[in-house]
């Protein structure tokens, strides 16, 4: 690739990102009024029983239940409740941890962008992956998008490790990822429509199943508290053996292939 290339490829992904960052910081100062607004509303409505609907509308019942629930860890987990998911070579000596939750929109630019790299240097055994799943965009917009997309992804790895993957790349594709504030992932039909691209899930009963009976909920809320323990407070997030790995400036994370590279490099030697 050229040099002029390069930098054209780092301007467009640099511009992608501080365009999704503006939507952002609208999305929140709307949210913020709305959640006044609704709160506002909820207290009228108390008296007649709407506000407990409204209460019970976005707190899905089965996801109370699965907090109750015993853990099922999916296939290729390790850790209490199944909550480590490596993946990689055993041969690798060290380990890339990634922090991201499904509906997080800039999480979605950074696999685009850099997902592919991630992949090709885990294959070639760099390094290992571990992946450690958030949900706290459903508690700030409100949903279950997070927590079911999840729960998805562990019905996937029990799949295989490569199920895995190819599930998370399709999901956070520019085809099929949502706007943070619509909750898509909530939906089974979505999933299952996504999964039906990924050569493994495609027409693959067991995970059909999975995904339409939340056999992997319990677990999903399980990995959503180890990531809340992590003291990672934001996604997506790289960790290289614990240590944080950033792009230029120290304190964002490599957003562009060769931001990434760069990044990587030190990580590998640090």
């Amino acid at each position: 690739m050229s040099a002029r290339n390069s930098h054209a490829n780092k301007t467009a992904a640099r511009e992608r990102l501080r365009a999704e960052r503006e939507r952002q910081a609208k999305r929140d100062k709307r949210r913020r009024q709305i959640t006044v607004a609704l709160s506002v509303v909820a207290t009228l409505a108390l008296a007649g029983g709407v506000g407990y609907a409204v209460v019970q509308a976005n707190k899905p019942s089965h996801w109370e239940a699965a907090k109750k629930a015993g853990v099922k860890a999916p296939k290729n987990t390790t850790g209490e409740n199944g909550t480590t998911v490596v993946i990689g070579k055993p041969t690798a000596k060290k380990t890339l941890q990634v922090f991201e939750d499904a509906r997080c929109p800039i999480c979605a630019v950074f696999e685009q962008q850099v997902g592919p790299a991630i992949r090709k240097d885990v294959d070639a055994g760099r390094y290992k992956l571990q992946y450690v799943g958030a949900t706290f965009i459903d508690d700030a917009a409100l949903g279950q998008g997070s927590k079911n997309a999840l729960s998805a992804l562990g019905a996937a790895l029990d799949v295989s490790p490569g199920a895995f993957m190819d599930f998370k790349a399709a999901m956070y594709s520019a085809k099929f990822h949502p706007e943070e504030s619509d909750d898509k992932f909530g939906d089974n039909s979505y999933i299952l429509k996504i999964a039906e691209t990924v050569p493994e899930l495609k027409g693959n009963a067991a995970f059909r199943k999975n995904v339409e009976e939340g056999t992997f909920h319990a677990w999903a809320l399980k990995m959503s508290e180890a990531f809340d323990k992590s003291g990672v407070t934001g996604t997506p997030a790289l960790k290289m053996d614990g240590k944080p790995v950033t792009g230029p400036n120290g304190k964002n994370i490599p957003i562009t292939t060769a931001e990434f590279a760069t990044a990587i490099e030190k990580a590998l030697k640090g």
